[in-house]
């Protein structure tokens, strides 16, 4: 359950964060098995239905699989680590008491910055989730720190209460795939989110956000996943050939569906 404070900070500025939220032992059992996975996928191997993106500034960058990665999808179902934490009773509680107690989880996704990787521009993840209801919770675990220097996360407060923005498309050189850009709102308001290893940020889908290119020496990595209300129907083929999504029932009716694969 979220405390007084937290549904306050929910309602006025979109998000909330939980400090020490995991161990230490989680973050450091999700990086490693996530740049396991990474080594596996550019030799050709079969990881069931994780998809990885390449860094595009980093394509050719010296050391591992995972100095070259941007991100890792779609390894909250398959992969024990990461279904574990995705079904952690504590989390569910918290995402329970924004969306109701019948959720899934339908999104995850590993986020690698290495250092000269290019942040995000300024958009809103409902602009990705053409569903039949919102909102979305995103929960985004810092698995190491977040600094000025290595590329954080910025939030501008109280704008989930916006629409959904118009976008243009980030024309900048080595910009990701699918990056897009909301340039129709002042952003003055906005703020930094400085993580330590562990901390838990949950945030509303329509929150506007963006991330800063990382000019350290430091990798600041994130796991992330993205909660829906059971149910949702999801439109997403209807405007692209391909979907990263993977409706994966967890609570029902308050109570856990399965069993964590940890």
């Amino acid at each position: 359950m979220i405390t007084p404070d937290q549904r306050e900070s929910w309602d006025r500025d979109g998000f909330f964060i939980l400090p020490r939220f995991a161990a230490p032992d989680v973050c450091k059992a999700m990086l490693e098995r996530v740049s396991e996975l990474c080594t596996r996928v550019e030799a050709g191997s079969d990881v069931a239905s994780a998809l990885r993106l390449v860094e595009p500034a980093l394509r050719r960058a010296e050391g591992s699989a995972a100095d070259r990665t941007s991100k890792l999808f779609r390894i909250h179902r398959h992969e024990p680590v990461f279904n574990a934490f995705c079904r952690n009773p504590r989390l569910l509680a918290l995402v329970a008491s924004l969306l109701g107690p019948d959720l899934d989880c339908f999104l995850s996704q590993f986020i690698f910055k290495n250092p000269g990787a290019l942040g995000q521009p300024w958009h809103q993840d409902a602009f990705y989730f053409p569903f039949d209801r919102r909102p979305q919770v995103g929960v985004w675990l810092a698995v190491t720190a977040a600094t000025l220097e290595n590329g954080p996360l910025w939030v501008l407060p109280g704008s989930q209460r916006e629409p959904i923005h118009a976008v243009v498309p980030d024309r900048r050189e080595h910009a990701q795939m699918g990056y897009v850009e909301i340039v129709d709102h002042d952003v003055s308001g906005e703020r930094p989110v400085l993580l330590e290893p562990g901390d838990l940020l949950v945030f509303h889908g329509q929150l506007m956000h963006k991330s800063t290119d990382n000019r350290s020496e430091s990798l600041r990595a994130a796991m992330v996943y993205h909660y829906g209300e059971a149910g949702t129907v999801d439109h997403t083929l209807r405007f692209r050939d391909f979907t990263l999504n993977d409706w994966l029932p967890v609570l029902r009716a308050g109570k856990p569906v399965g069993e964590s694969l940890a």
